[in-house]
């Protein structure tokens, strides 16, 4: 009896072997086709490189051969890291045009917090390339607000991007409060903005930022793009009221402007 079984055992796998084989064939194929994607992607992106080669670098080689040998950006440009938000395409920056760092919900840390990518970035732009107005981008559905304001107050986080969006931690106090009636997206999206101003007001946390913001040779601005209705909103921070020594967290701006 047991021998019987046996040998249903073995007719059974080598029934379901060829099965198998098939799935780890499909598996494999499956993963070869995604390395193939690959490369057409890079096939791609060589095809548009080649077209800018073309028609934009030789077309303009003058201006290109002036830029292989200096930068002179009138803006520096903190946006989000986020893929849908290219500041070049939203506000047609050319090359040349404006520094710009990136980093996870646009934030700008405080002086005090140390080195960072952001700031270094900052230092260079300020000190070295003498840009004439540092432009902070928010954006709607923001991941890294999203990350924020799902966090605790007084809770130390352990993750990267928790310890990053932390330094918005303010916005996220102030909104919390003045939209708890409203449903978290919406509370969101007042943060997105908030936390703009947040940076703003680090910005000046920076003595050599101050020095430029108090002299007149730099202006603070913010900008909020909605990229689901395709709008643009724009401020300018007033140095005045939004000094480092304002400790009611109170941010006063000017010339605010929309673009639909």
């Amino acid at each position: 009896m047991l021998s019987g079984t046996n040998s249903d055992l073995r007719l059974q796998a080598s029934r379901e072997l060829p099965g198998l084989t098939k799935e780890l064939k499909s598996d494999k194929s499956e993963r070869m086709e995604r390395v193939e994607h690959g490369t057409d992607l890079f096939d791609e992106m060589k095809q548009r490189f080649l077209s800018f080669k073309k028609h934009k670098y030789m077309q303009n080689l003058e201006l290109y051969e002036k830029l292989a040998k200096d930068q002179a950006p009138k803006f520096m440009v903190i946006a989000c890291a986020d893929s849908r938000v290219c500041p070049s395409s939203i506000l047609g920056f050319q090359p040349g045009e404006a520094f710009v760092v990136r980093n996870v919900a646009n934030m700008v840390p405080p002086y005090e917090n140390g080195p960072s990518e952001t700031n270094a970035g900052l230092e260079f732009a300020v000190n070295s390339l003498k840009v004439e107005n540092i432009l902070v981008i928010g954006h709607s559905r923001c991941g890294g607000i999203r990350a924020l304001m799902s966090m605790h107050d007084d809770v130390e986080t352990s993750s990267l991007i928790g310890s990053w969006v932390s330094v918005g931690m303010n916005a996220r106090v102030r909104m919390k409060a003045a939209t708890k009636l409203l449903n978290f997206d919406q509370q969101c999206k007042h943060c997105e903005k908030e936390s703009v101003n947040c940076s703003l007001v680090n910005l000046l946390t920076y003595p050599w930022v101050e020095e430029k913001v108090r002299n007149g040779e730099l202006a603070i601005h913010g900008g909020y793009y909605d990229f689901v209705d395709c709008a643009f909103e724009k401020w300018t921070l007033d140095y005045k009221e939004s000094n480092p020594n304002n400790k009611s967290g109170k941010v006063a701006v000017k010339d605010r402007a929309f673009w639909f």
